[in-house]
């Protein structure tokens, strides 16, 4: 089995004595372990020589660990020891995109509920959910909720999403349902 690590990923490096940075992958890397993965592309605000050393959240196509990882020059690397365990496993594997998307989300504030139109892409999915990539550098506030319409290989899927995650452009979330012809076509897209 080969662990990957998809581009678009959103990784979070904890580092003693500071805010955790939340990185986003630049390109796909792969390995047969963890410890055996290239140096990650990352996008970084850190200047050239800056280093920091922590706790690296490793989101892969096998689930989600922590490991000990290093940040310089844009790169970041795996330097401490295997995992014990996988924390979190995903029940299904991903494919890659992106693939363009288009939809209506759902934003609730203490002030307000109301749908906002987004377009974007999709970085990765599977049977499980999907992560989106919007086209504006920052999304509203407290989506709740996505109706998506993702243009995939075999033609239109046709979704409703629950956001588990919203991080500046990047939106993860898991599937609430999904149109009953397109789901069969992306079970087996997912299986390739």
């Amino acid at each position: 089995m080969t662990i990957s690590v998809p581009a678009g990923s959103s990784l979070t490096l904890r580092c003693p004595g500071s805010e955790a940075v939340v990185l986003v992958t630049l390109a796909e890397v792969k390995a047969p372990f963890i410890t055996d993965l290239p140096p990650i592309p990352v996008l970084s605000l850190d200047g050239p020589g800056v280093r920091r050393i922590g706790v690296l959240e490793l989101v892969t196509s096998t689930g989600v660990t922590w490991v000990e990882g290093e940040l310089r020059d844009d790169q970041l690397r795996v330097i401490g020891d295997a995992p014990a365990g996988l924390v979190q496993r995903r029940s299904s594997v991903r494919q890659s995109g992106p693939f363009p998307a288009s939809g209506t989300a759902q934003v609730v504030t203490v002030e307000s509920r109301r749908l906002v139109a987004l377009t974007g892409r999709v970085e990765d999915v599977s049977t499980d959910g999907l992560l989106m990539r919007s086209d504006v550098p920052v999304l509203p506030y407290g989506i709740e909720r996505l109706l998506v319409h993702v243009t995939m290989p075999w033609g239109d899927l046709t979704a409703a999403v629950t956001v588990v995650d919203q991080r500046a452009d990047l939106l993860r979330g898991t599937f609430e349902w999904i149109e009953p012809g397109a789901a069969s076509e992306l079970a087996d897209f997912c299986r390739r």
